[in-house]
């Protein structure tokens, strides 16, 4: 066996004290979500509560609550105009009913992220296609959304109807700026 020098020993003392932390997040329950999310997983429950458009709670087999944020898409923010339709369109798609969730990420607001299935229909798609969120390009790498806004916007379905609908990262940006210059 070779003679160990103190960088190996500094090393394997650091592996030692990372791994210990690791195993502390994990049993408090700190770490789950974001180790997980570097891998896909699936959630199957009950949706129990809906917050706004783009995001509701799953309560899953095991009674734990699960706050799932709609993956690649962005909806009206509760006070925007179009947020309370589009809470109330999700809530009748979803609201009291068994969904499975396809969780792709956790965000910075530590909500599982992902897409919404009940049975085969896709509720991420039909949100857009219902005129009551946009294709958030930003996390729509595949361009998968794309069509069904522009279908939206053709047809005035939803936010649509507004002339100029401000989305809601621009939205979110000024009511930030207009607090912050309080």
């Amino acid at each position: 066996m070779p003679k160990q020098t103190s960088r190996d020993l500094c090393c394997r003392r650091q592996f030692g004290v990372l791994l210990a932390l690791i195993v502390v997040e994990l049993l408090a329950g700190r770490a789950g979500p974001a180790i997980a999310a570097s891998r896909h997983y699936l959630i199957a429950g009950r949706v129990v509560a809906i917050a706004d458009g783009d995001t509701l709670t799953v309560l899953d087999g095991a009674n734990q609550r699960h706050r799932i944020r709609l993956a690649e898409i962005d909806a009206p923010e509760k006070g925007q105009p179009f947020g309370t339709k589009a809470r109330e369109n999700l809530g009748s798609k979803v609201f009291g009913k068994a969904v499975r969730v396809e969780v792709v990420d956790v965000d910075a607001y530590h909500r599982e992220v992902g897409r919404i299935y009940l049975g085969e229909r896709l509720i991420n798609r039909e949100m857009v296609q219902d005129g009551f969120a946009w294709d958030y390009r930003a996390y729509d790498k595949a361009g998968e959304f794309g069509g069904v806004e522009a279908d939206a916007r053709r047809h005035h379905r939803g936010l649509w109807a507004d002339p100029r609908p401000v989305p809601p990262w621009e939205w979110r940006r000024e009511k930030h700026r207009a607090t912050s210059a309080r």
